[in-house]
C-alpha cells in the first residue's frame, strides 16, 4: 500500500485520561501518527469533513512503520465502532483503561483547563453531568468500562482488541509497553533509553487563570485542526498553553466523594471484571485504605 493511500493500523480508543498521551510521545520515531496532532477526532467529532480529509494526517508516514492513532473521546461514542470497521475493516483496537475514579477526577482537571466547565468544584461537575449522564463526553458515562468494551469486542472480536490496565503501566513498565509493541507489530522499545521512562507527560494541577480563556483557545486549536493548519497550531502552542494554566491549584477530591463514586461503579467494575477476567478489586478499595493497607494509590497516574 502507498504512503499516499495509507491508513491507521491500530487506533487506541482511549477513554480519555488513561496514558494515551504517553503511548503517543513514546511511539513517535516508531510507528508512523498523524503529522502535527496527536488526535484526528476524525470518527467522532469531525467524520463531516470526509476519509480524505482523514487520511491526509498519514500521508507522510514511513510506509515501513504500521500506523497509529490515539483518539481517545472514541471510546464511549456509540456510533465509532461501526464507522472505523466501514473504513478500515482489519483495524486493530488499543483499549487503555485506568482505575474509573482517578480518571473520573483527571477527566474533570482537563475540562476544566479546556474551559468545557468553568471555575467550579469537581463535586458540582459531577452533579451537572449527571444531568446527561447519558450523552458522549460525560465525566460519568466515560467510566462505563464495561458497557463500552463489549460494544468494542462486538464489532472487532478478542483477537483484534488488546485491553491495557494502568495499574500495570506503573507497576511494570517495559512490560506494558512491550505488550503494546507487540500488539501494533514493531520492536520492543527499551524505556531504559527513553526520557519518559519515569516523567508523567500531559499532567494538570492548575485550573486556567480564565475559563472564557481556555475556551475561546480551544474553539480556535480545533479550527486549525478542522482546516489541516498544523504550522499555525503549533506556533500557538505557548499561547494555548498560556490560555490553560495559571490559574488555582486543584482542589483534592473529598474522601466522601471518592466513596460514593467508588460504591456507584463497582457493579460497572465487576461486569468488566468478568469481560476481561481480571481482579480488579483495588479500583472498589477507597484509596486511604489502600495507602493504609501498603498499596500506592494509582492517582499519582501517568496521564
Amino acid at each position: 500500500m502507498s504512503a499516499a493511500s495509507r491508513l491507521p493500523d491500530t487506533i487506541g480508543v482511549g477513554p480519555p485520561r488513561t496514558a494515551t498521551t504517553w503511548l503517543d510521545v513514546v511511539l513517535r520515531g516508531r510507528v508512523g501518527l498523524p503529522s502535527g496532532i496527536k488526535e484526528t477526532d476524525f470518527f467522532s467529532f469531525n467524520y463531516d469533513l470526509g476519509i480524505e480529509w482523514y487520511r491526509s494526517h498519514f500521508r507522510d508516514c514511513d510506509p515501513g512503520l504500521p500506523v497509529v492513532e490515539f483518539s481517545p473521546v472514541y471510546f464511549e461514542w456509540p456510533e465509532v465502532p461501526e464507522r472505523i470497521a466501514t473504513h478500515i475493516p482489519r483495524c486493530q483496537i488499543l483499549v487503555t483503561l485506568r482505575d474509573p475514579v482517578d480518571r473520573i477526577y483527571s477527566h474533570y482537571q482537563l475540562l476544566r483547563r479546556e474551559g468545557w466547565v468553568g471555575a467550579i468544584s469537581f463535586e458540582q461537575a459531577l452533579a451537572n453531568h449527571e444531568r446527561w449522564a447519558d450523552r458522549a463526553g460525560n465525566l460519568l458515562s466515560n467510566s462505563r468500562y464495561a458497557q463500552h468494551l463489549g460494544r468494542w469486542l462486538k464489532v472487532f472480536g478478542q483477537q483484534r482488541t488488546l485491553v491495557m490496565i494502568h495499574d500495570d503501566l506503573e507497576a511494570r513498565p517495559q512490560d506494558y509497553l512491550d505488550r503494546v509493541c507487540a500488539f501494533i507489530g514493531i520492536p520492543s522499545i527499551d524505556l531504559a533509553r527513553s526520557r519518559y521512562a519515569n516523567e508523567r507527560v500531559n499532567r494538570m494541577t492548575r485550573a486556567p487563570r480564565s475559563p472564557r480563556l481556555a475556551k475561546s483557545a480551544r474553539q480556535l486549536r480545533a479550527a486549525l485542526e478542522r482546516r489541516r493548519m498544523p504550522a499555525v497550531r503549533t506556533m500557538l502552542k505557548p499561547l494555548f498553553d498560556y490560555c490553560a494554566g495559571g490559574g488555582e491549584p486543584f482542589a483534592p477530591m473529598l474522601p466522601a466523594t471518592e466513596v460514593a463514586l467508588r460504591e456507584r461503579l463497582r457493579p460497572e467494575i465487576e461486569a468488566l471484571e468478568e469481560l476481561i477476567e481480571r481482579d480488579l478489586s483495588a479500583w472498589k478499595t477507597v484509596r486511604t485504605q489502600r495507602v493504609s493497607g501498603g498499596v500506592q494509590s494509582p492517582g499519582n497516574a501517568t496521564d
